[in-house]
C-alpha cells in the first residue's frame, strides 16, 4: 500500500497521454477513457479578424457570456496567458452540445472566432485508489 501513491503518480503522465487517444486506436481499455463531464473550449480570433471588429461586438458578447455563466452553462472562464483568446470550461456532455452553446454567442454568430473543443472528464487512474467497486 505504501507504494501505491508513488506508483500512481509515476503513471499519471503515461495514462494521461493514453486518455487523450481513442481506446480502439491505442489499445487502451475503455475503462481508462473518462466519461465526458465538461468540454474545454478554446476561442481564438480567426485569421484576418481585427481587434476593432472584435471590440465592436464585445459589449454584447460579455452580456451573453455572463448570462451563460449565471445559468450554470459556463463553469469557468479564462483569458489565455498569451493574449490570443479565451478558454471556457462548459457544462456539456458532448462536443456538439458545447458547440451549440458557443454558437449562440455574438462573436460566433458573426464568425469572428475559431473554436477548439476538447471533451474532458475525471482522471481515470484515480479509480485504482478506490478499487474495483468504484467502476460501477
Amino acid at each position: 500500500m505504501k507504494f501505491t501513491i508513488p506508483f500512481l503518480m509515476a503513471m499519471l503522465p503515461a495514462v494521461s497521454v493514453a486518455q487523450s487517444q481513442s481506446g480502439a486506436a491505442s489499445g487502451v481499455p475503455s475503462v481508462a477513457i473518462p466519461k465526458t463531464t465538461e468540454v474545454l473550449v478554446i476561442e481564438t480570433p480567426r485569421q484576418g479578424v481585427t481587434a476593432q471588429q472584435i471590440m465592436a461586438v464585445i459589449p454584447s458578447e460579455i452580456r451573453a457570456t455572463v448570462k451563460l455563466y449565471l445559468d450554470g452553462k459556463i463553469r469557468q472562464w479564462y483569458s489565455r496567458g498569451d493574449g490570443k483568446g479565451v478558454i471556457f470550461l462548459v457544462d456539456a456532455k458532448t462536443e456538439d452540445e458545447a458547440r451549440a452553446m458557443m454558437e449562440t454567442l455574438p462573436l460566433a454568430k458573426k464568425q469572428l472566432m475559431d473554436h477548439q473543443y476538447i471533451p474532458v472528464g475525471p482522471l481515470m487512474p484515480l479509480r485504482a485508489l478506490v478499487g474495483p467497486e468504484a467502476e460501477q
